[in-house]
């Protein structure tokens, strides 16, 4: 900030250092609620003093609310170099007062620049952490490691907690142009930067590693552009292992004709013979789909035990059907979800809960209907402690289809319900569009009907609350027809 533009401002800003984001906070805060335009204020960074001059009075009697999205963003946005930023979040602070849904607007200039701050400050952290390579100093009890490291943004503060945890036994500093980091094992120092002079050149390691980094380089795998856009060549001279990359990168063409060249051969032809002879192939063993069981428990206590595709090995447990052996009616939907697969029951989590409900209005008593299900293990994808449904392919619901046809053996039902585009594909033989087909009776070849409708947990997907309803009111149309069939 020039002495004139702060010349012309209302009011002087001073921050403790670059990443000073709870002075720029209290400041921000104590401007906005004295309703300070953003062209009033002049922001400087003066090593070690904050404060603002003169201070300003709070003229706002409401409290000033911003998202909590913003905030922790601001957080990361302030890392960055560019000097305007502390006048740009203050800028954007002030239009958040006024208009709460700013952050959602992302044709908005202001936001398109914040989230491009941003990216860049967390791009840098990255590659931080995937670029720093320590040097050992000393032996023993004295041992510590050393790296340089030149990052483009302020981002050092905000990075030491990940070398903390990451290398919480060894004592070890970060080196930058404008600040240091160290850590004895038990607590964390900050102080003011270095040259990379202060690091030694070379340790004992590294021929090491580079003996392991040129062993394991694949050079058909070799795709340059994409190696320097997530390894930039900036950060070469700070690693060990660029020495080697000109020359791997060189002798890739050759070295991957080399590869090639020592594959295996073809065996000689009478090898098939002797392999023949001497070690025959046996058939894998067709997996028991419960074709012996003559009743519901049998089939049920034999289907624990499938392990005729992979999803077994996840799930928790199989979720069989449940209902009277009797039924008239047999409900199928895809697959068990999260909380089927602990209870081991057909529909009992939210989409359960939904299917009750309307069948309880429709006039359809669950306890005179059979429930099951396409699959019978719960396929999903992990994320964080969360357990997500994942669609089943079409081999597991072909593979799983065995346990489904012997079910409605042992019922004999009049009527299968389809809820939903895998149940019906499974009690069809083919894929159908459920939503042109709602509300359509098939008749197999071997008499059963089957009569198509959608999963009552697409009610739960709907997020308008008019559309949601009015899909109810068709899902609950769908239940009445089924049990005019069931009566007919």
């Amino acid at each position: 900030m020039t002495q004139a533009a702060l010349a012309l401002s209302r009011y002087d800003v001073r921050l403790a250092g670059e990443t000073d984001f709870a002075g720029w906070r209290d400041a921000a805060r104590q401007l906005a609620l004295a309703d300070v335009p953003p062209g009033d204020v002049a922001w400087a960074v003066c090593e070690g003093t904050s404060g603002i001059s003169p201070p300003p009075h709070a003229t706002r009697l409401m409290p000033l609310k911003v998202p909590r999205d913003f905030v922790q963003r601001a957080e990361t946005v302030i890392c960055h170099a560019d000097p305007q930023r502390f006048a740009f979040l203050y800028r954007l602070l002030w239009r958040l007062s006024t208009e709460p849904d700013l952050l959602k607007i992302a044709s908005d200039p202001d936001i398109r620049h914040f989230e491009a701050l941003e990216k860049s400050v967390r791009r840098d952290l990255h590659k931080m952490r995937a670029f720093v390579r320590f040097r050992a100093i000393g032996d023993g009890e004295d041992a510590r490691h050393v790296a340089w490291f030149e990052p483009q943004h302020f981002i050092l503060e905000r990075n030491a907690s990940f070398f903390v945890n990451r290398f919480t036994g060894m004592h070890w500093t970060i080196l930058t142009p404008y600040a240091s980091a160290d850590w004895d094992g038990e607590r964390l120092f900050l102080g003011p930067g270095a040259s990379r002079d202060a690091v030694p050149a070379e340790d004992d390691a590294e021929e090491l590693w580079r003996t392991y980094f040129s062993s394991i380089f694949n050079p058909a795998r070799l795709k340059v552009k994409a190696m320097q856009a997530e390894m930039p060549k900036k950060y070469w001279r700070n690693l060990p292992e660029a020495s080697l990359i000109p020359g791997l990168i060189a002798g890739a063409d050759k070295a991957a004709k080399e590869m090639i060249a020592r594959m295996p051969t073809t065996p000689a032809p009478h090898h098939a013979k002797v392999q023949a002879r001497h070690w025959p192939v046996r058939p894998p063993a067709k997996p028991d789909m419960g074709e012996n069981a003559a009743s519901l428990p049998a089939l049920r206590n034999a289907a624990r035990d499938c392990r005729a595709c992979p999803l077994w090995r996840d799930a928790t447990q199989t979720v069989f059907g449940e209902g009277p052996a009797d039924a008239s009616v047999v409900f199928v939907g895809e697959q068990p979800g999260d909380q089927e697969d602990i209870a081991g029951k057909p529909f009992v989590g939210p989409a359960g809960k939904v299917f009750d409900k309307i069948l309880e209005e429709a006039g359809v008593d669950r306890g005179d209907v059979y429930v099951t299900n396409a699959v019978k293990h719960f396929k999903f994808e992990p994320r964080g402690k969360r357990r997500i449904h994942s669609k089943p392919n079409a081999g597991e619901i072909q593979v799983c289809n065995g346990w489904l046809t012997k079910e409605l053996k042992l019922i004999e039902p009049e009527l299968a319900v389809a809820l939903g585009a895998t149940a019906a594909q499974s009690l069809l033989g083919k894929a159908v569009p459920v939503t042109k087909m709602r509300g359509q009776v098939i008749e197999r070849d071997d008499g059963l009907r089957v009569f198509i409708t959608i999963h009552p947990s697409f009610l739960l997907r709907i997020r308008e609350k008019a559309d949601a309803a009015a899909e109810r009111e068709r899902f609950l149309a769908d239940m009445k027809a089924v049990r005019e069939l069931m009566a007919a």
